[in-house]
């Protein structure tokens, strides 16, 4: 089986390459990654000697490239990781989402069809459903939840999904997608939230939060989701959505206190910044269908699987310093240096 992974030197991309080279060892796995700012190359370095794995520095939206590794590699499966995610920077520079969260995604499924690929994977995420109130904690996000976008990022993966829908009805493209809440866990690259506040209060720096801080996220062990996908892409049924969410419900706040009281410092490195503009509210998935179809489950506690990841990055020091060294930290004082 050759199962082409795009995106793969980013973060959730590279924990799947890993996961399958583990699950399944007599698989060829291909990453196809640009490696802008998000991926790191030092990430896969695990895995470069493995005699199953390929890289390709290539980007999805450039077709001549896509369609010489498609004829080379021929593959069985696609999963498409690659995508522009950071919603702080769609608000920046919206185009660039565009292009790559869309003009990528059907450059992608052209190559799919000419190839024949058995199964195209598009990994979306639940900001396409938009937000749910904070006052109604018995509402979810269900698959038939009317999407309802609210940033220039959620908008084009929204347009992504759509299209990968289209393709499936117009062309007969065998596709699936999933639909993940907020992933954490190793190689997270350090804009995200989690690893911003660990890495800034080991150097006890402001922790800049926003708004009140009450915004409430779902979120999923990045292992738990790589289960997920290998389960979608084997067993579940093609032109169908899959909502992979953690039920691990935590108000941003209170993830920032967990983080300082498990590294032992001061809450009063916490500031509170300018909100973000059309920040989401909560966002809650319903993982029913994924489990009752495939039988997946979470795995990872949140108590547990925070732990484990600020752990990771006490233990990693050497991945993540040369990244906040560069052009991460002048992304910073641009984000938040006058709030």
């Amino acid at each position: 089986m050759n199962i082409i992974v795009t995106g793969g030197a980013g973060f959730i991309g590279s924990n799947f390459v890993f996961h399958m080279l583990k699950a399944h060892p007599d698989y060829r796995i291909i990453c196809l990654d640009k490696l802008t700012y998000a991926g790191n190359l030092s990430t896969l370095e695990p895995v470069m000697d493995n005699p199953n794995f390929r890289f390709v520095k290539a980007d999805i939206c450039d077709k001549e490239a896509v369609d010489k590794l498609f004829a080379e590699e021929k593959p069985d499966i696609v999963v498409n990781f690659a995508a522009e995610s950071h919603v702080d920077r769609s608000i920046e520079n919206p185009q660039i989402f565009l292009e790559t969260n869309i003009i990528g995604t059907s450059v992608l499924m052209d190559a799919s069809r000419k190839y024949g690929v058995k199964r195209y994977h598009q990994v979306s995420t639940d900001e396409v459903y938009g937000d749910l109130p904070l006052d109604r904690p018995d509402l979810f996000f269900t698959e038939q939840t009317p999407i309802h976008t609210s940033s220039p990022y959620s908008s084009s993966k929204a347009g992504a999904d759509l299209l990968v829908l289209a393709y499936y009805r117009t062309y007969g493209l065998p596709v699936t997608i999933s639909r993940c809440s907020n992933n954490y866990g190793p190689y997270h690259f350090p804009e995200k939230l989690i690893p911003l506040m660990i890495i800034r209060a080991l150097h006890d720096e402001s922790l800049p939060v926003y708004g009140d801080g009450l915004n409430v996220r779902d979120w999923l062990y990045v292992e738990d989701h790589c289960k997920a996908i290998d389960l979608i892409i084997h067993n579940g049924k093609v032109g169908e959505v899959y909502n992979v969410g953690g039920h691990n419900e935590m108000a941003n706040i209170d993830i920032v206190k967990l983080i300082l009281k498990e590294l032992g410092k001061s809450e009063d490195l916490i500031t509170y910044v300018t909100d973000r503009a059309g920040h989401d509210r909560r966002y809650a998935i319903d993982p029913t269908k994924i489990h009752n179809d495939l039988g997946w489950l979470p795995e990872t506690k949140f108590a547990d699987g925070i732990v484990k990841t600020i752990r990771w990055y006490l233990d990693n020091e050497a991945w993540w310093q040369p990244i906040i060294s560069g052009e991460y930290q002048n992304y910073y004082e641009k984000m938040y240096g006058d709030k």
